[in-house]
């Protein structure tokens, strides 16, 4: 009866189990570090516990309750993940901007598009030839055809509304194609990304520089003006999300190319769902303000808001966060813990 006396004496440890079940079912985050620790030590044992009452043919009631109990702390410990909104907005307001603040990926991307960008605008600008020469006559005389009327009289006639709506899902999804061309071209061993990145960026800044020698200049500018800051830095986040993938099959730091693939894909995610709301807020401003017949001041003015709200996330978020405890390193799920908790539990006390 040996069996018997030691799961008595188990009873305060299936209490405890108990208790934590209870205290985790009405808040999943009651839990501290240690005790989620505790929580998992405890149903390992509990399920030695079980085994030993199926081996030894105990009373029917205890083999039912340890049965119960195992069953509800398993649901507990590797319950399912939803999408909580709460959780991504802390990691897009909180983490995300800490990590790119000092993100290297991030750096050379932004400077070598933004370098490359007013580089060729200039050469563009100097060189009007250069368009024709790279886009050729076709695309050019397009380009022309598109800014050749003002945008005074846009609204009338037709529905703000539901013209907007058009051209905002249209813009969506030619933007956000561009966003993923540059992400999946990071995947060939990151060169693929930053030849995505320089090919937009030099025809791009060609194009600026070209329209502003034509004489639909005005026009040209009073459409792109608006969403411009949104637009390009989310193309620079879908590159600098797709180098990071790239990379990571070459620089595997010990990992295997599987592994450090599946590391470095946790971090880019979050960035490509910046770049996707960047991409979104972009299509909104380019369907409703660049066309429609508002003074130039107030889309510059939308222009320069953007670019402060930028500058705030990248730059005074991505500041702040540094001076804060390191919060990730902290909260670990509870699948985690167990992998992490590889010592036996204790027999007996």
């Amino acid at each position: 009866m040996r069996a018997v006396e030691y799961l008595h004496r188990r009873q305060s440890t299936w209490a405890e189990l108990e208790s934590l079940c209870r205290r985790l079912q009405r808040s999943p985050r009651s839990l501290s570090p240690e005790e989620l620790v505790v929580f998992a030590k405890l149903y390992r044992a509990t399920c030695a516990d079980l085994a030993l009452a199926d081996a030894h043919q105990l009373p029917e009631p205890t083999v039912r309750y340890l049965h119960q109990l195992v069953a509800r702390a398993h649901n507990l410990l590797y319950r399912s993940r939803f999408f909580r909104l709460r959780e991504w907005l802390r990691e897009l307001l909180f983490r995300l901007p800490r990590r790119l603040f000092h993100d290297p990926y991030l750096r050379a991307a932004a400077f070598l598009f933004y370098g490359l960008f007013l580089f060729s605008f200039v050469v563009g600008w100097a060189r009007p030839g250069l368009a024709e020469a790279l886009l050729g006559r076709e695309e050019v005389d397009q380009l022309e055809q598109m800014y050749e009327e003002g945008f005074e009289n846009s609204g009338s006639g037709r529905s703000l509304v539901g013209q907007g709506a058009t051209r905002a899902s249209l813009y969506i999804s030619h933007n956000t194609s561009i966003g993923f061309r540059c992400f999946a071209a990071g995947l060939l061993m990151g060169v693929g990304g930053l030849f995505a990145l320089t090919f937009n960026a030099v025809v791009l800044g060609i194009i600026f520089g070209y329209m502003n020698t034509t004489p639909m200049a005005n026009n040209f500018n009073q459409f792109v003006t608006a969403h411009a800051p949104f637009e390009l830095t989310a193309i620079v986040l879908s590159a600098a999300a797709g180098m990071r993938l790239g990379f990571a099959l070459l620089v595997t730091r010990g990992k295997t190319r599987a592994a450090s693939l599946r590391e470095a894909g946790k971090e880019a995610l979050p960035v490509m769902m910046l770049a996707a709301l960047l991409f979104l807020g972009a299509a909104v401003i380019e369907g409703y303000v660049s066309p429609s017949p508002l003074p130039y001041a107030v889309k510059a003015l939308v222009a320069i808001g953007s670019a402060m709200l930028l500058a705030f996330y990248f730059v005074m978020l991505g500041m702040a966060g540094n001076a804060e405890r390191s919060e990730p390193e902290r909260e670990l799920s509870w699948q985690e813990i167990v992998q992490r908790e590889d010592s036996p539990a204790p027999a007996t006390r």
